[in-house]
């Protein structure tokens, strides 16, 4: 009967402690005409089952209250005071032995921890927004990296999930009204800086153009800029966005452009090397055992190369160009200048000098071939001790500077390397001519016609 009764206690206080209520949930009254082993067994299977639910429930508001200290922690809450609303037992501080583990302290904390966590959430989506405005200004103002640091805390989240928050204190309200006044602050010296921002833009844009070989107006531009925050009629902020959207949309025009722009420096350091080839076949003494006379043999060898693909490089931008002004309805100007101007006057220049280098050829020829023909010698008869002399006939040299010198220079742009602008000018030497009656004579045949021509004097 007493381990009956013993039994009974047990099962009768595990229900209290359940039930929340002491005495609200009844355990079963012993039979004192049933006091079988079977009947003692069934209290034992229940008392089993009531002391497993315990555990289950118990271990079940552990894993709560260490989830509300954790999400206490990092929202800078009182732990001990948001457990003791929930129910007292829970506060250790209290010195309550045994904690609640009813249906009800249980779904009182489960709403705690949704509550934690939404409070969380939403600190953290605050504080995210506050330091990408954080970042962006000090970009702008170009912040210091000592100044900066001070906000390390608040940028370390700027990405993090939810649950990657787990450091003390990262969340508190007194973090997010720090960095609240620190953007506020930020704004107002930005509105005061704005013409040097403004102007800081201008330049991104300008040096965007610039490596695009896009011409502008630049001091149309800062006017513009210098009007529209004189005049108050816009927004700061717009005037900035507006600005960087004109940033991105250079951005893309600029890489629409490379491919050509690729090419342009590929024909103009090949133009580069045609000048320097040309200078080079002219030196007569290119050939002679000087210092440094390999190294100029073998870049004429690769020039000769890079200039024989000039025709086909000048090809391929022509198509490109016109493709890409197809496709975006512009004229494609190269420091603005059209680009297929450009390559049209090179083609122009370079068909003139090829027919220019041919009619000099044809020239040197021709005096080659006069100078190995002897003059004739009129009026007088030659000395047997000499032979006729000959006149050589004056053609200019191998490279054809004799008669003249011939200056080409091809006109690209004054911003880029190797540019150039084609010009001949033709001088010629002029030398006396010869009157037509004119007839060569050597020195011997005019003293015997002056000897035969003067009087002979009588001997005394």
């Amino acid at each position: 009967m007493k381990e009956f009764s013993d039994v009974q206690s047990q099962i009768q206080k595990i229900c209290s402690e359940i039930a929340g209520i002491s005495g609200q949930e009844e355990s079963p009254a012993v039979d004192e005409c049933d006091l079988s082993l079977k009947k003692l067994d069934e209290f034992h299977a229940q008392l089993q089952e009531l002391q497993k639910e315990k555990s289950e429930r118990l271990h079940m508001i552990l894993e709560f209250v260490s989830t509300v200290h954790d999400l206490c922690a990092v929202l800078g809450l009182d732990f001990f005071s948001t457990v003791t609303q929930v129910h007292p037992s829970l506060n250790d501080s209290a010195g309550v032995q045994s904690k609640s583990i009813s249906n009800d302290t249980l779904a009182r904390l489960s709403e705690t921890v949704l509550s934690l966590k939404e409070d969380k959430k939403q600190r953290l989506e605050k504080l995210q927004e506050l330091a990408t405005q954080l970042v962006d200004l000090w970009n702008l103002m170009d912040t210091s990296e000592e100044e900066r640091s001070l906000f390390d805390h608040v940028t370390c989240n700027i990405s993090a999930s939810v649950d990657e928050v787990t450091v003390p204190g990262a969340l508190t309200l007194e973090i997010i009204e720090q960095t609240e006044v620190e953007v506020e602050r930020l704004d107002q010296l930005k509105a005061s800086r704005m013409k040097e921002i403004a102007f800081k833009k201008q330049a991104e844009l300008e040096e965007i153009f610039a490596h695009a070989h896009v011409e502008i107006d630049t001091e149309a531009a800062r006017a513009k800029i210098l009007e529209l925050i004189d005049s108050g009629n816009l927004e700061p902020a717009d005037l900035l966005t507006d600005m960087d959207n004109r940033i991105v949309k250079a951005k893309e025009e600029a890489l629409s452009r490379k491919d050509i722009l690729d090419k342009v420096e590929k024909w103009m350091s090949a133009c580069e090397e045609e000048s320097w080839l040309e200078d080079y076949n002219r030196d007569e003494n290119r050939y002679n055992a000087s210092r440094g006379a390999h190294l100029n043999l073998k870049r004429a060898e690769k020039a000769r190369i890079l200039v024989n693909k000039i025709p086909a490089l000048v090809d391929s931008l022509v198509s490109k160009t016109r493709t890409w002004e197809q496709d975006n309805g512009i004229t494609f100007a190269y420091d603005g200048v059209p680009l297929l101007a450009m390559l049209d006057e090179y083609v122009l220049l370079r068909h003139d000098r090829e027919e220019e280098k041919k009619r000099m050829r044809d020239q040197k020829k021709f005096q080659e071939q006069l100078s190995k023909e002897p003059e004739p010698v009129f009026g007088s008869t030659p000395s047997p001790a000499r032979q006729p002399s000959t006149k050589k006939v004056v053609g200019p040299r191998a490279n054809g500077s004799t008669n003249g010198t011939t200056n080409r220079r091809l006109s690209l742009n004054a911003h880029q390397n190797g540019s150039r602008s084609i010009n001949r000018d033709r001088k010629r030497d002029s030398t006396p001519a010869a009157p037509v009656n004119y007839v060569a004579m050597s020195k011997d045949d005019a003293v015997s016609h002056i000897s035969a021509t003067e009087p002979v004097p009588s001997t005394p």
